[in-house]
């Protein structure tokens, strides 16, 4: 089966957003990414930052990018809640990181948190309750 007929076989929560909404959120938020990210990884080339500052950016960028892979192509949610659990905890790492250097950078990162908050404990309760499907 194609994986939207999958993904709507899944149990999920009541409080599920609609597809749209989900993908109208990633439309606002992928800018702010694309330019956050570029912005970090454009001052470390040219020696303003640290490295290691740029490093869970790299890491969230590298786990944001497999993510649909993993949930839809392999079907894999356990695996995609690991992910997504790394992807809201590097969003951590990044604000702790940016923040003494370009603290526009870090609050630029809170809508970001704020949704994988929300589709963190989304995952979660989709991984659960299809546990049985796994």
């Amino acid at each position: 089966m194609d994986w939207k007929t999958w993904y709507d076989s899944l149990i999920k929560p009541d409080w599920t957003p609609p597809p749209g909404t989900i993908g109208f959120i990633w439309q606002i938020l992928y800018p702010i990414i694309l330019i956050s990210f570029g912005f970090v990884f454009f001052r470390t080339l040219q020696g303003k930052l640290p490295r290691m500052v740029a490093l869970p950016f790299a890491i969230n960028l590298a786990s944001n990018l497999i993510f649909t892979p993993i949930q839809f192509g392999l079907r894999n949610m356990p695996l995609a809640a690991l992910d997504i659990l790394i992807i809201w905890g590097t969003i951590i790492w990044m604000i702790i990181a940016i923040w003494k250097h370009y603290r526009i950078v870090a609050v630029a990162q809170f809508p970001y948190f704020v949704w994988v908050s929300i589709a963190t404990v989304l995952q979660l309760s989709i991984t659960i309750m299809n546990w049985d499907k796994q």
